[in-house]
């Protein structure tokens, strides 16, 4: 039986461990501190702990986000004498949250050296997927799982991790099922556009380096990301390689409404193949994407990790620009697509993705067998 103290964290703290102690005489055999409201800072959680942790019962620690102070207060806790800890995937939970999974296991692994017993290289994968079925979007910005944890745009930073990655990484991606991904705009520099050209399996001179990274800043300066796919186009204008496309859509017809299954049917050309398929979803755009991912079936295993939407102009009418993360495989890569009509902009961004991915594993294959 587990005697947990709610809002423990604003009570009298003699009080509190005299009630724990009549807790356990009455046959409680293990104790739970809430930080119902976020309150508790590190030195004190180290106070509390160190003489809760001598009541003779196991105590675990339940931190809530308020202040920003969940994994802080958890790990000090922990480390002063807490034997169990309440944490949730993606820091998900009442008001701010609780304190996450993820934070508070790579901070004792990484910086405490503790053993949690956590297969580690699984977090990511299980991040997306609480965050896929509870439909809460992680943060980019989010520690261990958000985007932007393992990205990297300056090029300073890039050429530091050209030499070590440790210099701007604290830990390995691959440590938490990740990989690092380098992205492209405006402070790219020539060892982020080589290491990229790199990636795609292209070598290039000096001056061709010189005449793409002049491309992406150019993008860059307008204000655009330069996804994976517009530096591919960029490279293959420089080095004056055509790429005839696998996927091309030859036809597109979509039908949705407030009393219709939003249903969309697809002809597309798949290798020179025509192929006719159909598909249903919660709405049209997801409706034309599944028709195609169904038309592509059997030749290409693709999914859509990732789909943003941005309004480049208002109104109705408003010029819409879709982002859009495909994988196949552990491989993934970014594409866009833009227009007046957000259907047709998702479908650009979708086929040249799979474009993009069925050419790299072309590539992949071709390597092997060279080899």
């Amino acid at each position: 039986m587990e005697l947990s103290g709610e809002d423990a964290s604003r009570a009298d703290q003699n009080f509190l461990a005299d009630l724990y102690r009549a807790g356990i005489d009455a046959g409680a055999d293990r104790l739970a501190f809430c930080d119902t409201v976020g309150v508790l800072v590190p030195e004190v959680a180290t106070d509390v702990f160190s003489r809760l942790s001598r009541l003779g019962a196991p105590i675990s620690i339940h931190c809530h986000n308020d202040f920003g102070m969940a994994t802080a207060n958890t790990v000090a806790a922990l480390r002063a004498g807490a034997s169990q800890a309440h944490v949730t995937v993606n820091g998900i939970g009442e008001r701010a949250g609780n304190a996450s999974l993820e934070e508070v296991v790579m901070a004792l692994e990484s910086l405490y050296h503790i053993d949690t017993g956590i297969r580690c290289e699984d977090i990511y994968q299980l991040s997306r997927t609480v965050s896929r079925l509870t439909g809460l979007l992680v943060a980019p910005n989010k520690a261990i799982v958000g985007e932007n944890a393992f990205t990297h745009e300056a090029g300073i930073h890039v050429h530091g991790l050209l030499a070590d990655t440790n210099t701007y990484e604290p830990m390995h991606p691959e440590t938490v099922g990740r990989k690092r991904r380098i992205v492209l705009g405006k402070h790219a520099g020539r060892a982020s556009v080589e290491l990229a050209m790199r990636e795609f399996g292209l070598s290039v001179t000096p001056q061709q380096l010189t005449q793409i990274v002049a491309r992406v800043k150019e993008l860059g300066d307008k204000g655009k990301r330069v996804s994976d796919v517009d530096l591919q186009s960029i490279a293959d204008t420089v080095l004056s390689i055509q790429m005839e496309p696998k996927v091309k859509l030859e036809e597109l017809t979509v039908v949705a409404g407030n009393t219709v299954t939003p249903t969309a049917s697809v002809k597309i050309l798949l290798a020179g193949n025509e192929r006719l398929e159909a598909g249903v979803g919660v709405g049209p755009v997801d409706a034309a994407i599944n028709a195609i991912r169904r038309a592509i079936s059997g030749v290409a295993d693709v999914r859509l990790d990732e789909y943003h939407v941005d309004a480049v102009t208002g109104g109705t009418n408003a010029l819409v620009e879709v982002w859009v993360t495909m994988a196949m495989a552990d491989r993934k890569i970014t594409a866009r697509g833009a227009g007046a009509d957000i259907i047709m902009a998702s479908v650009e961004a979708v086929l040249n993705g799979i474009n993009r991915l069925m050419r790299l594993e072309e590539e992949e294959i071709a390597k092997c067998r060279k080899a």
